[in-house]
């Protein structure tokens, strides 16, 4: 599993992506990782704060699954709609934690904030 620490929120795979022909980096420690980019749709007006609040709350519980890797909170320079990147170890941990309670409660929270639905896109890292 590819580590956050020390590198300035950057995982060791992508740290290693930075150096000069590195031998300890290979392809193949982060060929399963799995990439979860959320488009949000419009939050309700004036349920920004309960949005920013939901996130921190559905962060701290979703570190908690098996696989869990990041997940952060993109707010656009220009627009008005946040996007997610969330990343897991691999399919399998997607497959949990849709499966999990708090996936359940934490969608039931967060449909009276929004404007529609959120609409997930899956990636692969290659390297």
């Amino acid at each position: 599993m590819p580590s956050r620490a020390s590198h300035g929120g950057l995982s060791t795979a992508w740290h290693g992506r930075n150096k000069k022909a590195s031998k300890r980096w290979r392809p193949k420690e982060i060929s399963s990782m799995l990439v979860v980019i959320i488009q949000f749709p419009p939050i309700k007006k004036e349920m920004e704060a309960k949005f920013l609040e939901w996130f921190t709350w559905s962060n701290r519980e979703f570190s908690k699954q098996q696989g869990f890797i990041n997940r952060l909170l993109l707010k656009p320079l220009t627009g008005t709609n946040f996007t997610a990147i969330l990343e897991l170890e691999n399919r399998e941990a997607l497959a949990s934690l849709q499966s999990s309670a708090v996936h359940n409660e934490a969608a039931r929270r967060v449909e009276p904030l929004l404007e529609g639905s959120p609409t997930p896109r899956l990636y692969e890292v290659v390297f």
